[in-house]
């Protein structure tokens, strides 16, 4: 009798779960790849993990990483080339079992075994500053086992909109927690593999603490629009002349 499979560990759903191409010739022809496919390309491509990382996010076995990384990539390549629609639905998987830190456990010290990782907020006067390309500091929070060990107040020294990324990657920081922030910035992060909540306001320390309780109250599709005046993709304008998507208080 075959052993039943393991449930995979996963973060979280994926915001869209069905993708098509604007212009598809065959819009009966579905490509279906599992949630735990799925979660091996965010943990993998989009959060910069190797595969024993996510084997570990995943509570699997590196090998059934391979398998599952595989098929998503080919999945991926089929739904670009022959113009399908693409969906994810299915598998054996749980949500956020034993703690999962949604990938972020290539923080671990393997010395002592403890999950450690960093935040950090855009910061200004004890609350989340709205507008991350102007943000002149952040609050950084270094976390061990799920607690706040330690914070300190840094500042960017006039670095602004996609420098900031970088700032953020050499402070060693895993996870943004923002208001309003523009389309550049956030691919910048993303190359960083900085995991971004942005749409968040409010007492910086409180909202950091919804966060590692798994119940921060953000918005992922919060965008600034920077309506043209020349200052270049992902920048949000000065007080009063721009929009975030994103009102604190709603």
């Amino acid at each position: 009798m075959p052993r039943p499979s393991k449930e995979k560990r996963v973060c979280r759903l994926p915001l869209c779960d069905r993708f098509q191409a604007a212009y598809c010739r065959c819009p009966n022809h579905r490509i279906q790849m599992s949630v735990e496919e799925y979660e091996t390309i965010r943990l993998i491509d989009y959060m910069g993990l190797t595969q024993e990382e996510c084997a570990a996010a995943m509570d699997v076995g590196r090998a059934t990483v391979q398998t599952l990384y595989t098929d998503a990539r080919k999945k991926l390549a089929r739904f670009l080339v022959e113009a399908s629609s693409l969906e994810i639905q299915g598998g054996n998987f749980v949500i956020g079992q034993n703690g999962s830190r949604c990938g972020r456990e290539k923080r671990q010290d393997a010395k002592k075994g403890d999950y450690k990782m960093r935040l950090a907020v855009t910061f200004e006067n004890g609350e989340i500053f709205q507008h991350f390309g102007h943000t002149e500091q952040f609050k950084v929070y270094d976390v061990e086992d799920g607690k706040i060990s330690g914070a300190q107040i840094v500042d960017t020294n006039g670095s602004g909109h996609g420098a900031l990324a970088g700032f953020l990657k050499d402070l060693g920081v895993d996870v943004l927690i923002c208001g309003g922030i523009g389309g550049g910035a956030r691919n910048a992060l993303a190359e960083a593999g900085i995991e971004l909540c942005p749409g968040a306001c409010g007492d910086a320390d409180a909202q950091v603490e919804s966060y590692l309780a798994g119940n921060l109250n953000y918005d992922p599709d919060t965008v600034c629009n920077h309506h043209g005046h020349g200052h270049g993709e992902g920048n949000c304008e000065d007080h009063g002349q721009h929009e975030c998507g994103h009102h604190c208080g709603e």
